[in-house]
């Protein structure tokens, strides 16, 4: 089974990657709830996603699963939170018993440099070395950061380039904790 990825983290919260090689078969035999998604590989993506739950956390209770007015998935009568992101062929999810969490994963594309400017500010480009392939990866990274906070908020209108501030270049970390300031509701660091 393709788990590439899966941490535990203090505080009860636990991560996963799946590497999505199944057909879409594979997941609705082993209980997947199906959504009215019509393109094929979204739909296979959201299976993924919710079979990586299942995986992550026996007994996850995807029949009550709710999705909020801003596309957050939820439980209604449940003390966890969770978050699911895809892209390609590949899933992520982050589960956490406690306190919210947001996530997600990206591919390095050209898009993400293309667009930086509207999402990253100032301080944010100046993490650019003018070179193309590494400058690809942190812009990238910059945008799966702020997607994860988005998430995490899980309120909509969130101002990517003034709300979410990336603190320091998320390829000169070292242990893959990046400090991250949130100022839609005055003012947040997160990690």
């Amino acid at each position: 089974m393709p788990l590439v990825f899966q941490r535990n983290f203090p505080n009860d919260v636990t991560v996963g990657v799946w590497h999505i090689e199944e057909e879409e078969n594979f997941f609705r035999l082993n209980g997947q709830i199906v959504r009215d998604i019509t393109h094929p590989h979204k739909r296979l993506q959201h299976l993924a996603g919710r079979f990586l739950l299942q995986q992550l956390l026996k007994n996850f209770p995807q029949s009550e699963i709710l999705i909020g007015e801003n596309n957050k998935p939820y439980f209604e009568n449940d003390h966890r939170h969770f978050s699911i992101s895809h892209c390609g062929d590949y899933a992520a999810v982050v589960i956490s018993e406690h306190m919210p969490a947001g996530i997600d994963v990206e591919i390095i594309s050209p898009l993400a440099m293309k667009l930086s400017s509207k999402f990253m500010n100032g301080k944010e480009m100046s993490f650019f070395i003018q070179d193309v392939q590494v400058d690809r990866k942190i812009a990238t990274a910059i945008w799966s950061i702020k997607e994860a906070v988005f998430k995490w908020y899980g309120k909509g209108k969130v101002d990517f380039k003034r709300d979410i501030v990336v603190e320091v270049n998320p390829l000169a970390i070292i242990d893959n904790i990046v400090p991250v300031s949130f100022y839609k509701e005055g003012n947040k660091d997160l990690q």
